[in-house]
């Protein structure tokens, strides 16, 4: 009865166990420290439920070595230490905690034809041997773990490494389109450039509808220049003068301009004039107009303000001579006919709409002055 009771494996705390199992036993009546037997009392064990180190018995007067826990009411009669080897092991031969995973225990010692019931040795390293109180058992060293993180990994966190991923999606997203691997049915290259061409053309027709075109500027032959009226004729002075030589006088400058290769209204937002003497190349007068508005496709005719001015060294300058023979008064001129003038108008412009500025520039061979002087002047 003994032997069959007896484990196969050793106790928790180390200790040797006997046969008898103390589940088994009857609780052992109290005595007292006479030697006789106290009276028969219903014993309280709540008072011993969480006291690992036993109670103190109210008959004895002493404590008594008893488990922590209320074994007789709460778990059925079985050993209550865990299981580890122990010296009552010993007798009949070593227990090996590992046999059971080298399929070497009681299960499989037998089983696949295997029959070595040593000890199986784990991995490539060296053993190393410590003595404990239940003999000595072997240690498998385990190889040193390498580098949390590798050098590629460390690298891939880096703001370089994003930055060079971010490059080449952007570059395969590329080639998949180029190739017709993306896009869809309305996003491939096909599409794109044709409606790229279709926007290349829209956009040159509204250019060419709504670009401004420099228009061109003609005097009129009969009379390029005519007398000037209202506030313009009182600003400039008229006068022919010898002594010293110089002469002044307002104008108009009679243009027409042709604004048929517009397709929108013309907007000049400067108009300069500049006139010269053909035959000698000096500059006798000047004007200017800001703000002009003109239609399309039509020939309007405009009245540029010129300011003639002219200074010479004494009265037989040619520019002087023939200007004021021109203008001088009719009367004085065998027949009526005064002789005509010879002029070019240069014209600089800037149009809304256009950048820069642009010139254009006009000339008359035999035009009228648009004064006459008193029939008394000298």
């Amino acid at each position: 009865m003994d032997s069959d009771r007896k484990s196969t494996v050793s106790s928790f705390y180390g200790g040797r166990k006997g046969s008898m199992d103390a589940l088994n036993q009857d609780y052992p009546s109290p005595t007292g420290d006479y030697g006789h037997q106290q009276p028969n009392r219903m014993r309280d064990d709540a008072s011993s439920f969480f006291n690992p180190r036993g109670s103190m018995d109210p008959f004895a007067g002493r404590t008594s070595n008893v488990g922590g826990y209320n074994r007789n009411s709460f778990f059925p009669a079985a050993r209550e230490e865990p299981l580890k080897g122990g010296r009552d092991e010993e007798e009949e031969g070593a227990w090996d905690v590992y046999a059971d995973f080298n399929n070497a225990g009681p299960k499989y010692s037998s089983a696949f034809g295997m029959q070595d019931t040593g000890y199986q040795s784990l991995g490539n390293g060296t053993p190393k041997v410590e003595e404990t109180p239940g003999g000595p058992v072997e240690m498998v060293t385990v190889p040193a773990l390498g580098p949390e993180w590798k050098k590629s990994e460390m690298h891939d966190m880096t703001k370089a490494a994003k930055r060079e991923k971010r490059a080449e999606r952007r570059k395969q997203l590329w080639r998949d389109w180029t190739r017709g691997n993306r896009g869809g049915k309305w996003f491939t290259k096909r599409v794109i450039v044709f409606t790229c061409f279709g926007l290349i053309a829209i956009i040159a027709v509204v250019i060419g509808i709504c670009l401004p075109r420099v228009p061109s500027f003609a005097l009129s032959n009969s009379t390029p220049l005519a007398n000037a009226t209202g506030d313009w004729a009182t600003e400039v002075p008229t006068e022919f003068s010898r002594v010293p030589a110089n002469f002044s006088f307002p104008a108009f400058a009679d243009l027409q301009v042709d604004t048929t290769s517009n397709y929108l209204p013309l907007h000049f937002k400067h108009l300069h004039a500049q006139v010269y003497d053909l035959g000698t190349g000096f500059l006798i007068g000047s004007g200017d107009m800001k703000n002009l508005r003109l239609p399309a496709k039509s020939y309007p005719d405009i009245q540029l303000p010129l300011n003639f001015s002219y200074v010479a060294t004494n009265d037989s300058d040619t520019t002087w001579t023939t200007w004021y023979n021109a203008c001088q008064n009719p009367s004085r001129v065998t027949g009526g006919d005064r002789p005509g003038v010879r002029f070019r108008l240069d014209l600089t412009m800037k149009i809304l709409g256009l950048p820069g500025s642009y010139g254009a520039s006009t000339q008359v061979t035999n035009g009228n002055c648009p004064i006459e002087l008193p029939s008394n002047s000298a």
